[in-house]
């Protein structure tokens, strides 16, 4: 006879180790291995309605590994800049001398983290966001490493002078990305693909742009652009009109017409536009050399 489903209300909202769900005599074994329960790691589950998400697999991790840190892009994740997915594996850091873990879905590394750039942050140990930008910003692609630098600062609320200098700390494998990345970072991107249109600006023969530069006439705000060259009147927005919400829709052609009518250009740019920077950088050349009369 089928064992009926249990579902005590203290289980239904988060993660939850089996044993102590059983000690507990919330569930017995048999009803663990119902229907209602799905299994995230070994020893914890989860009800089936919870969002497997990689925020939640980072608290089943934590319960496994009280005593770990989370680092890495769980941690950005954590800081609320999404660089890891649902099925990503959760990243953590153990203190040197604590036994080695192996477990399916869990990558764990030991690391030497100082105390202070490790907080208690819902209800886990996390890297600090200074340190996990850093941690990040050694990766191989450089674009990749800027831009989560910029997020950590813009979302996750790092302090960028901090980030640099404990970059410029820093030791071992990595160590030289990680302090390219941070330099190149600038804090103000409000979208990873906005810091890669920032690079690719960067690394063309035009002038340097103003990031988030805010448009102003007689003193009246008009708006702000992603990059502005205020002495040509020429603006480049990524993707700025291309939402699919009807009032967001709306609400950009009416900003494009406040900067059209205040005598500026706007070049917009798109995803495919980065991957075409020698046509980019042509068409954002001629805009900036067009004389408006």
């Amino acid at each position: 006879m089928p064992v009926p489903a249990a579902v005590p209300d203290q289980l239904r909202r988060r993660p939850f180790r089996g044993t102590a769900a059983i000690s507990r005599g919330l569930l017995t074994r048999a009803q663990l291995r119902s229907s209602p329960w799905q299994r995230l790691f070994r020893d914890v589950y989860a009800h089936q309605d919870v969002e497997l998400t990689h925020e939640l697999r980072i608290h089943a991790a934590a319960l496994l590994h009280p005593h770990a840190v989370v680092s890495g892009r769980s941690a950005a994740v954590l800081w609320g800049v999404p660089l890891a997915g649902q099925d990503d594996d959760v990243e953590l850091s153990s203190f040197p001398g604590a036994p080695p873990v192996r477990a399916a879905g869990i990558r764990m590394r030991r690391a030497d983290l100082a105390e202070r750039h490790v907080l208690r942050h819902a209800g886990m140990w996390v890297t600090s966001p200074e340190a996990t930008a850093v941690e990040l910003a050694g990766g191989r692609d450089l674009d990749a490493a800027v831009a989560a630098v910029d997020q950590l600062v813009v979302v996750g609320g790092a302090d960028l002078a901090v980030v640099r200098r404990l970059a410029d700390a820093a030791l071992g494998p990595g160590c030289r990305r990680a302090r390219r990345a941070c330099a190149l970072a600038d804090g103000k991107a409000e979208s990873p693909q906005e810091t890669r249109l920032r690079l690719r600006i960067g690394r063309s023969d035009l002038p340097t742009p103003v990031a988030q530069f805010r448009v102003r006439i007689g003193g009246r705000f008009v708006a702000k652009v992603d990059f502005g060259w205020p002495e040509q009147r020429v603006a480049v927005e990524y993707d700025g009109l291309w939402h699919t919400d009807a009032k967001q829709f709306v609400l950009d052609r009416q900003r494009l017409n406040r900067l059209t009518a205040a005598g500026w250009r706007v070049v917009f740019v798109t995803a495919a536009d980065l991957h075409r920077p020698d046509q980019l950088i042509a068409r954002i050349a001629g805009a900036l050399t067009t004389v408006v009369r």
